[in-house]
């Protein structure tokens, strides 16, 4: 199936938010003509991911797992590199924790051919694309599993994350406000996130930038709190202030080194 394009992408966020889009109203706000929207609706709901209604669309029966399998659709190929290019900052014979998130599954799908990883995670489908990679250990946190996606959550999974020092973190997110603040939608997850980032000697958050344009209601972290921040494109200038203050270096996956512009380079702030 091929991805969906960005337009799509922001319909679906839109209606995950509010639960209904409507044709007129999409079609104003993004200068296009009402055809291309219903296009693009017939499109969306042809994969499940919407439910045509009278003027617009709405979110299906079943939305949680539609909603996941939705979000690896989303910028997937930018979540395909920016799995390489953390993957490649992790070396051989090292510990890592990942979270929830379809971005670390790329992530992990990279790490399969590094030797000697222990990889622990509160992430089944984490687990199932590592179990099988000849050289690497994987530890899966016990607590409750969502349904709608495979996490794993709730106070036993916290207990369980204390038990470890490792020496990475990778972190994803479901959006990062312009002030540095790092969100996601499940405050049990984001117990576990918060425990992961404070059990690991390096953390890296791995967020494409579509993440800037979404909002979600509860606090993980604040930028600052990170060490290397891998994402497809230059963050908003206040963001990537707020990384050179505080030391974050930020690595643009994907992006050619004669492609970046002459800024990027200053004190190592962000890296092609």
């Amino acid at each position: 199936m091929d991805p969906v394009s960005p337009r799509q992408a922001e319909i679906l966020d839109r209606a995950r938010r509010t639960g209904r889009v409507d044709v007129d109203s999409l079609a104003d706000e993004f200068s296009v003509t009402p055809q291309t929207i219903r296009k693009d609706l017939n499109d969306l709901c042809e994969r499940g991911m919407l439910q045509r209604v009278h003027g617009g669309a709405v979110l299906p029966s079943g939305i949680a797992n539609y909603a996941y399998d939705a979000r690896r659709q989303i910028a997937s190929d930018e979540k395909r590199l920016i799995g390489d290019r953390t993957a490649a900052l992790v070396p051989d014979n090292a510990s890592i924790m990942l979270n929830i998130g379809t971005t670390t599954e790329q992530v992990a799908r990279a790490l399969r051919q590094h030797d000697g990883i222990m990889a622990i995670t509160n992430n089944i489908n984490v687990a199932n694309i590592l179990r099988t990679a000849p050289a690497v250990e994987v530890i899966i946190a016990g607590g409750q599993v969502r349904a709608s996606d495979g996490g794993i959550v709730g106070e036993a999974t916290v207990d369980f994350i204390r038990q470890f020092k490792v020496d990475y973190a990778v972190i994803g997110a479901s959006a990062i406000d312009t002030d540095g603040t790092i969100f996601d939608y499940d405050f049990r997850e984001v117990r576990v996130s918060r425990e992961i980032l404070s059990h690991a000697r390096q953390v890296l958050l791995v967020a494409d930038s579509m993440k800037f344009q979404r909002s979600a209601p509860v606090r993980i972290a604040h930028i600052s709190e990170i060490d290397i921040f891998v994402t497809d494109k230059a963050p908003p200038a206040s963001v990537v202030e707020i990384c050179r203050e505080h030391g974050v270096r930020i690595e643009i996956a994907g992006q050619d080194e004669e492609d970046a512009p002459a800024e990027t380079n200053l004190n190592g702030d962000l890296a092609q």
